[in-house]
Parts: structure tokens; sequence; C-alpha cells
């Protein structure tokens, strides 16, 4: 099984207000605001954005999360070097990350299992 395209755009900020009114101005809509500084936003069909704060003494980094339809039948071709395999995440998905030949880290992105299987 491989991967659907991009799932979503992932970006810690030190600004969480200024951020989000940045990316509203090029478009992009409030889906919901946390009570920590965060939030998720979207622009048409395309991958969301989520935004979180970070301390001003941390760097702030950008993740891609790619799409994956089914965790279960994912299965990665052995050229790929897997870091962690699919875990539930805090916000309802599972993730699995890779690490590509450079070793930059991607994020794979599943719905999480249904409960009711």
């Amino acid at each position: 099984m491989s991967t659907e395209g991009i799932e979503a755009v992932f970006l810690e900020t030190h600004n969480w207000g200024k951020s989000a009114k940045f990316f509203q101005a090029l478009g992009y809509e409030l889906d919901f605001a946390t009570d920590h500084n965060s939030g998720q936003l979207r622009n048409g069909d395309g991958p969301y954005l989520f935004i979180a704060e970070v301390p001003e003494d941390r760097e702030t980094r950008i993740g891609i999360a790619l799409k994956v339809a089914d965790a279960d039948t994912f299965h990665a071709d052995p050229i790929v070097d897997v870091v962690t395999a699919f875990e539930d995440t805090h916000f309802g998905t599972r993730e699995m990350t890779v690490r590509d030949p450079d070793g930059r880290i991607w994020h794979l992105q599943a719905p999480a299992a249904n409960p009711h299987d």
C-alpha cells in the first residue's frame, strides 16, 4: 500500500495569534483553536495546517504528514527506514515516522482505529 499525498502541515510558532492571522490573510479559515495556543486551519480541500506555539527559547520546526488510508493494512517497503511503527496520537489519529535517505523524518498519518472492530 502507498501513501495518498499530503495530509497536513505542522508548523511551530512563537506567536499563535499572529501566525493564525497571517494564514487567515492568505485565505485559510480557522477550523478550531485550542486552549493552549494552537489550532487547525484549512484552505479548500487541500492539506490542513496545524499551528502550535512553542517557547521563545525553542527553535521552531515544520513537519509534513503524508496520508495513509488504513494503518492496519499499510506495509512499508523494505527500503523505507521505519523509525516508529504506527501509534495512536492524543489528537485522534495514528502516526508512523520514517526516515528518508538524507536523514529527514517524515510522518505518515492514518485515521484512528475503529473501536468497534
